[in-house]
C-alpha cells in the first residue's frame, strides 16, 4: 500500500480544497456561492406547500409554532428568508448591533424623526395648501390646529390633506429643510 500523500495537487485531484495558501489569500478555502437556481426554486416550492406543511416547516426551523396571526404570506417571506440567510449568509454582526440600537431609540420615542428637529414648546408652525393657511402651535404634550390638540403632527397633516402624509416633512421639519433655511438666512 502506497503511503499517504502530502501533495496539495494530489488532494486537489481528489476533489478536496488545498491547504496552500496562495498570493491572492486563501481563495480555494472558501466555500463555493451556493447554486442560485437551487435556493429560488426552494423559495418556489414553498407557495405550493399546504399552509399546514409551512407550519411544519416553522416548528423545525424555530422549535416552536409560528405566531398566532400570522398569515399565509408571511410564514412564506419568513421561511424563504431563513432559505436565503442559511444559503448566501445572514446580516453581519455590526448590522445587528446598528438595527439593535435603532430599535432601542424608537422603543424610547426618538423613532418618529430627528428628536433635535423637534420645535420647542410655544412655536407656531405654518403652512400653506391649497390656498389655506395652516398654523399649528406647539404644546408640551401635542400640537393644537384649530382650536383641537393633536398627538402628532402626522394626524394633522392627514386632517389637512386627506392623504397620509409624514407630518414632519409636511411641515418642513426635516435636515434638509433645516440646511435650506440655514442657507438661506446666511445670505
Amino acid at each position: 500500500m502506497k503511503p499517504a500523500s502530502n501533495d496539495a495537487s494530489a488532494r486537489q485531484h481528489a476533489g478536496e480544497p488545498s491547504p496552500v495558501r496562495h498570493r491572492n489569500g486563501n481563495r480555494h478555502d472558501r466555500p463555493r456561492r451556493p447554486d442560485i437556481a437551487a435556493v429560488e426554486r426552494q423559495i418556489a416550492g414553498l407557495a405550493k406547500r399546504s399552509t399546514q406543511d409551512l407550519r411544519v416547516a416553522w416548528r423545525q426551523l424555530h422549535r416552536t409554532g409560528p405566531p398566532l396571526g400570522l398569515s399565509r404570506d408571511l410564514l412564506i417571506r419568513a421561511l424563504a428568508n431563513q432559505l436565503q440567510e442559511r444559503s448566501y449568509g445572514g446580516a453581519s454582526r455590526a448590522l445587528r448591533r446598528r438595527l439593535q440600537t435603532l430599535a432601542g431609540e424608537f422603543k424610547r420615542g426618538n423613532g418618529s424623526f430627528d428628536p433635535g428637529l423637534l420645535p420647542k414648546t410655544g412655536t407656531t408652525l405654518v403652512r400653506q395648501w391649497r390656498g389655506h393657511t395652516h398654523t399649528v402651535l406647539v404644546h408640551n404634550d401635542g400640537f393644537e390646529h384649530e382650536g383641537q390638540l393633536y398627538r402628532s403632527l402626522t394626524a394633522i397633516a392627514e386632517r389637512i390633506t386627506e392623504a397620509h402624509w409624514s407630518g414632519p416633512r409636511f411641515f418642513g421639519l426635516t435636515r434638509r429643510a433645516r440646511a435650506l433655511a440655514g442657507a438661506q438666512a446666511g445670505r
